[in-house]
């Protein structure tokens, strides 16, 4: 019986550790498998965590680009209305007045290929006496009626007084405010962002009167009217005739500086 339980117990022992051996490597090779899948959840964590700084970096240049094209937006509103009041303070101060008091230049013919709206108003209506075209009306009425436009453009009304100043060059192509009407007209354009009816207006002040005090400010603001306009090549050359014809004055040193900042958003 001894020798029984002894043979048996021999043969179980090998059955024994076969399982245990068998037991054992699943153990190390679920460790392994259960390592592994942690490995594979990290790297997807890391991808993810790359892919959504990546995005968060795009979206931070797109604001910054935003508020990049705010900023300037916001700065040539400030230039324009400080460059508006400057003009009117400077009229108001007796601008007007030297103007009125001036020699009338002479009048001017329309250039070929002028803008139709210009014309229209260069050109008397029909069945208009010819002295009336020619501005030989009563003084005070027509600087009644330039008046009513210049408070019209003063009060940010620039719908009236691009009206009033039409009708004015219209009714007076010959006065001494005319130049001014002209320039005037154009700024109520710019203002609004109408820059192709402003150019045409500062183009014809420049025309019809090249002596005119306000040339050089209707120069400058044909460069500025072409490059809203995206006329970039042109407007450069026009700056540049603003630096050389008017040197040292107002318009020459505004037209040095957009330049400058042409050069500057270029080299960037």
């Amino acid at each position: 019986m001894a020798v029984a339980i002894a043979t048996a117990m021999l043969f179980a022992f090998p059955v024994c550790a076969q399982d245990s051996r068998l037991s054992l490597a699943d153990r190390v090779a679920a460790l392994e498998q259960q390592a592994q899948n942690k490995d594979q959840s990290g790297i997807g964590m890391v991808n993810q965590m790359q892919q959504l700084q990546a995005q968060v970096q795009q979206l931070q240049g797109q604001i910054e680009e935003l508020q990049h094209k705010q900023q300037e937006l916001e700065d040539k509103n400030k230039a324009q209305y400080a460059d508006l009041d400057a003009r009117l303070g400077r009229l108001e101060g007796g601008g007007a007045g030297a103007a009125a008091g001036s020699n009338p230049p002479a009048q001017g013919n329309n250039p070929a290929g002028a803008a139709t709206a210009a014309a229209a108003i260069v050109a008397p209506p029909p069945g208009q006496p010819a002295a009336a075209a020619t501005g030989s009306a009563d003084p005070a009425a027509a600087q009644g009626a330039y008046d009513v436009a210049f408070k019209a453009i003063r009060a940010g009304d620039y719908v009236q007084a691009s009206r009033e100043f039409r009708s004015f060059i219209k009714q007076y192509p010959n006065h001494p405010l005319t130049p001014n009407a002209w320039y005037w007209l154009g700024e109520s354009y710019y203002v609004t962002t109408n820059y192709p009816v402003a150019l045409e207006s500062f183009q014809q002040l420049l025309s019809q009167f090249p002596q005119s005090e306000k040339a050089p400010d209707a120069m400058l603001k044909v460069g500025y009217s072409q490059l809203e306009l995206k006329q970039n090549a042109a407007a450069k050359a026009t700056l540049m005739q603003v630096t050389t014809k008017y040197p040292g004055s107002k318009a020459a040193s505004l037209a040095k500086e957009r330049l400058q900042r042409i050069q500057l958003q270029s080299a960037n």
